[in-house]
């Protein structure tokens, strides 16, 4: 493979990680700031040519996201700080660049904010949640490596019963799409070095 072409595949879990087949995987734990810490010694080791965030998430109930359905993070907010912006960033733009090549991959997915919380609820002013993405596209932001965060929808914010999650329905939606999108990364940069 060719390094500078190298795509991490980064998921809190082990069941958000589909199955390498000839990609890098990072398994950061749950949370941003586990997030962020292991996100940021992966790249130190690893150093990839892009990173892709995946994982499930949660949507307001008022966007009508069906479970399953995909997300593309066009930035990632920090929910957590309410810090002022010139002490420490609480949004992260991801790579418009591989925006594009992620929507033309499944071109069926919303583009939207995803906030990040290190508690189910602790969202504000934006309809997708997860827990690890400002970690991770921080961590990329401060290494100087494209990043993007894709999510599949297992709940609604607002529902407190875990039961009535969907969490197979998002597990198998991130894994069965995660394939699609290493190659068209991998692709894009593969030209990007080719072209450099």
């Amino acid at each position: 493979m060719n390094d500078r072409a190298r795509i991490l595949v980064v998921a809190a879990t082990a069941r958000e990680l589909a199955s390498p087949e000839g990609w890098l995987t990072l398994q950061c734990g749950v949370g941003p700031v586990e997030a962020a810490a292991r996100t940021a010694a992966a790249i130190a080791e690893l150093r990839p040519a892009a990173i892709l965030h995946i994982g499930i998430a949660g949507a307001r109930r008022a966007r009508a996201l069906a479970p399953a359905s995909l997300v593309i993070g066009a930035e990632s907010r920090y929910c957590d700080s309410n810090v002022p912006a010139e002490w420490a960033p609480s949004v992260v733009q991801a790579s418009a660049t591989l925006v594009h090549v992620v929507q033309r991959t499944i071109p069926g997915a919303a583009t939207l904010a995803i906030g990040t919380s290190a508690r189910v609820g602790g969202t504000a002013n934006c309809d997708v949640e997860a827990m690890e993405g400002f970690g991770v596209l921080r961590a990329a932001q401060l290494a100087g490596v494209p990043a993007i965060e894709v999510r599949a929808i297992s709940n609604e914010i607002e529902e407190p019963d875990r039961a009535r999650w969907h969490f197979d329905a998002a597990f198998a939606a991130i894994t069965d799409v995660t394939p699609q999108l290493v190659r068209a990364l991998r692709a894009h940069m593969t030209d990007v070095a080719a072209n450099a």
